[in-house]
């Protein structure tokens, strides 16, 4: 399975950014499917997950409100929405599979990321 995630870039405080990430391989379609995040110095984090019928949705406390995931499984592309961005969303962010409960799985194998990072 590969994936390419796009759309970071460097924004200003309360901008707002779109991500992307193609699934090549696998099937995207029957995968629960979530957003993490790494900053500089801390560990990876999931920033939100989506089941794969991309109805139920759950997100990280600090994001609640800001962002928004969602999925096209005819595309096999997930997706995530970023409004009132903060200096502290900078992060390279990653889509990978989460789990059925839309909870972290530390996997492996891992995309290159897109780099987010929002100055004040």
């Amino acid at each position: 399975v590969l994936v390419a995630e796009s759309g970071g870039d460097s924004v200003q405080a309360g901008s707002s950014l779109r991500l992307s990430c193609v699934v090549a391989g696998g099937t995207f379609s029957e995968s629960h499917m979530g957003w993490y995040r790494q900053a500089p110095g801390k560990s990876r984090e999931l920033v939100a997950g989506i089941h794969s019928d991309g109805v139920t949705t759950k997100y990280a406390e600090f994001v609640k409100g800001r962002f928004t995931i969602s999925r096209d499984n005819s595309r096999n592309t997930l997706y995530l929405e970023m409004n009132a961005l903060e200096p502290s969303d900078t992060a390279m962010y990653y889509c990978n599979a989460v789990t059925p409960g839309l909870g972290a799985i530390m996997r492996p194998s891992w995309g290159q990321g897109t780099r987010v990072t929002v100055s004040s």
